[in-house]
């Protein structure tokens, strides 16, 4: 699941929130009415378990996770001060993608995670093709210096939607996108019921 390929736009209508960004996925996220994708359709109130699978589900398309990548940072943010979801949704919004996208450099999570794999960001001045890598208070991202680069990533500048958060800082000109801190609950990009996904993790 960590690189979906498959119709999108079933995604976004299947659970309810924009998953992906793309222009045919959110077309259909919005003309979508209140039923289930598809001609045949089970009808019925979903259990307990099964609005906690569909939570689930939500953070690893919306981040790009693997059941395996999902479960080793829960494990990690169960270790770590604090509420464990929290812990958790913060480790997620704190990937090298996922900044990148909250940045307003690219239009969506899969896009950024492409342009990282192929070389076009730096973090520290450093080449860095691990589109799951994990920033830290002070990192600092840009693209490449390479002018073919520059202009496909500053001509991207303004056209993807969202705010800026606060965690970070962006300089549209430079490309630069500068890590302050980690974010708090309330600047998490995905509206999700974390607290069900922690109890169906910690089975």
């Amino acid at each position: 699941m960590g690189h979906y390929t498959g119709p999108k736009g079933r995604i976004n209508r299947r659970l309810g929130t924009m998953i992906f960004e793309n222009a045919g996925a959110r077309k259909a996220f919005q003309r979508r009415d209140d039923s289930m994708p598809g001609m045949h359709q089970r009808r019925g109130k979903l259990s307990d378990y099964g609005k906690a699978m569909l939570e689930k589900q939500k953070i690893k398309y919306y981040y790009g996770l693997s059941e395996r990548q999902l479960r080793r940072l829960y494990k990690e943010a169960a270790r770590r001060p604090g509420n464990t979801g929290e812990n958790l949704l913060s480790m997620c919004e704190m990937r090298l993608d996922n900044i990148i996208r909250r940045a307003g450099m690219t239009i969506s999570r899969p896009q950024a995670r492409q342009g990282v794999g192929h070389g076009h960001f730096m973090v520290n001045w450093r080449k860095c093709t691990v589109a799951s890598r994990m920033l830290r208070p002070g990192d600092m991202v840009h693209v490449k210096p390479l002018q073919p680069l520059q202009n496909l990533y500053g001509n991207m500048v303004g056209a993807a939607e969202g705010v800026l958060p606060n965690f970070l800082r962006f300089d549209p000109q430079r490309l630069t996108i500068h890590v302050d801190r980690t974010p708090l609950a309330d600047e998490v990009s995905l509206p999700v019921n974390i607290g069900a996904v922690i109890e169906l993790l910690s089975r």
